[in-house]
């Protein structure tokens, strides 16, 4: 544990430790292009630059280990004397497109010149042309005028993805990145090189051009594209007001989680936020027609209320996916297998491609909290559709499913017709909406509260970054007013009766109940006792569950 002192304040690391380390252990921030915490170090770029008394020349910080007894200052005259004629060099050859550079505004070029930089330049010679908009691949577009050769995108795909699509090629100041002959950047996770980019040389070709990055409002959240459960940042505008929520989501960039992700997200998951735009159902609809909540709720509550009565003539099949929320989960096991005692179908599979680094086969995010909540040893959903289509059930509640998926159009339009009842309640426009005879729009996983618990068994929390369009509601609220419909008393051990108190409270007020219906959750599952939001926090909390029959508490 050498023990050194920088700028002044002394610390302890492990041996082994870089000074970039220990100065940031200290709150101390040193510049840095090439670097990156999870690269291999190539200290190319010199702009981490910092004294270490006893030393003539300056250090590179993020290649020199600490040793006992350093004395290091990183603000001195000297050093700030050595990055500027850092960026200097850098600089030589980079064009002056500011104004027309997607990567304006959170380009560490012009963050560390405003600290750092060289206001009288003494450059004269005639800048270097190179190759400009490039198209790599799929997702990703080079601009080689502006690239400082830090090889982050090199080291990324030699060491992170193993692919090896990048290398440097020529010398001096003609030296440029670029694919190597007869490669094209389509691996996976191609666009983390646009993350780790410290100028504008990598780009997005979806969002090349879409907005300036200060106009954009940002939110944490976890990708719902598969069981690993990535942390994410949503990115986004409020610029249509002609939909009630007005936003846009106009890309999605990885937050780091070392328990999950680190700092990388795959493309799958990045690009894959199509259905919060697209197809999105934005009113209440009876057979096609234009309705409310209040006549779907006063249609629809007698069929619930002879179930709930355990009446020989009603009987309710539910199809559900594990895209709904583990709160969701919750009070659809209690409404629909504790109070309507219903024939509860296990989540829908969703099963694609998958690798040995972040990319899961199964597509859902919250399959363990369903096993969890003992909900995936039920019947297959191609078993409730037969019993449906054979007159066993009266009533089929879809959650988000579309049953195009799993039967012919045919028979669910003999579903719609042969059915007492008939609901599909979820965010998007599809065949099975279409023909359901009540349709109950919801809101998409990006607008609401609640948990997913991935694969690891890592409870994690996503956030409402905005509201849903049009009149849809978050799924739970709709489960809330179903069972307020149904007169349900909550338990004697719950002191949070969000149910009872559900009827009179408005959007905003309707925001708290996640958090409400959590608690609960936690005191009556025993993996999750003592948790709460703020102990789950950004980071998520891992949990001590694996698949069993019977996780949950009576």
């Amino acid at each position: 544990m050498p023990n050194l002192i920088i700028d002044g304040q002394k610390i302890s690391v492990p041996d082994g430790t870089t000074v970039i380390q220990a100065a940031e252990l200290l709150g101390i921030f040193i510049p840095r292009y090439c670097y990156h915490p999870g690269l291999s170090i190539a200290g190319n770029c010199r702009i981490c630059l910092v004294e270490v008394e006893k030393n003539f020349k300056l250090q590179i910080a993020c290649n020199t280990p600490a040793v006992e007894g350093m004395v290091i200052h990183t603000k001195s005259p000297k050093v700030a004397n050595g990055r500027r004629a850092a960026l200097e060099f850098l600089l030589a050859n980079h064009p002056l497109d500011c104004p027309v550079c997607d990567q304006s505004g959170e380009c560490d070029l012009q963050n560390f010149y405003m600290q750092y930089g060289l206001y009288d330049p003494r450059f004269e010679e005639t800048k270097v042309k190179k190759r400009k908009a490039v198209i790599l691949g799929p997702h990703v577009i080079l601009d080689q005028e502006r690239c400082i050769l830090c090889s982050r995108c090199v080291r990324f795909t030699d060491e992170i993805t193993k692919t090896g699509e990048f290398g440097i090629f020529k010398r001096g100041d003609r030296a440029e990145v670029n694919l190597y002959p007869g490669k094209v950047l389509d691996n996976p996770y191609s666009a983390n090189v646009v993350d780790i980019c410290p100028v504008g040389a990598l780009t997005e070709r979806n969002f090349r051009f879409k907005a300036r990055v200060w106009y954009l409002s940002s939110a944490p959240s976890v990708c719902n594209g598969c069981s690993q459960g990535c942390n994410i940042n949503l990115h986004f505008v409020l610029d249509r007001p002609h939909l009630n929520n007005g936003a846009r989501v106009l890309r999605v960039k990885p937050r780091y989680n070392p328990n999950v992700n680190d700092w990388w997200i795959c493309d799958y998951g990045r690009y894959g936020l199509g259905p919060i735009d697209q197809k999105r159902l934005i009113g209440v609809r009876n057979r096609g027609q234009e309705s409310s909540w209040d006549q779907a709720f006063r249609a629809i509550a007698p069929i619930l209320t002879k179930a709930s009565q355990g009446r020989d003539d009603s009987s309710i099949g539910v199809i559900f996916s594990a895209q709904l929320t583990t709160e969701e989960l919750f009070l659809l096991r209690k409404i629909f297998v504790g109070a309507l005692k219903a024939r509860v179908s296990a989540p829908v599979p969703s099963i694609g491609p998958a690798d040995d680094f972040l990319i899961k086969a199964d597509k859902n995010p919250n399959t363990l909290g369903a096993d969890l909540l003992g909900l995936t040893d039920g019947p297959a959903a191609q078993e409730i559709i037969d019993e449906a289509l054979g007159g066993k059930l009266n009533a089929l509640w879809v959650f988000g499913v579309d049953l195009a998926a799993l039967c012919p159009i045919e028979k669910i339009r003999e579903l719609s017709q042969k059915l007492e009842l008939f609901v599909f309640q979820g965010p998007n426009e599809n065949q099975t909406a279409a023909l359901a005879q009540w349709v109950l729009p919801c809101a998409a996983y990006v607008e609401k509260d609640g948990t997913f618990i991935n694969c690891h068994g890592r409870a994690q929390r996503i956030g409402k970054a905005f509201s849903p369009p049009g009149d849809s509601r978050e799924d739970s609220r709709i489960l809330l007013e179903i069972e307020r419909v149904l007169g349900r008393p909550r338990t004697e051990s719950s002191s949070h009766p969000f149910s009872q108190s559900f009827k009179d409270a408005g959007p905003l007020e309707a925001g708290r109940f996640p958090q409400e219906i959590f608690l609960e959750l936690a005191r009556t599952t025993k993996p999750l006792q003592g948790l709460t939001y703020e102990t789950i926090g950004s980071q998520g909390a891992d949990i001590a569950i694996k698949k069993s029959k019977n996780l949950a508490a009576p």
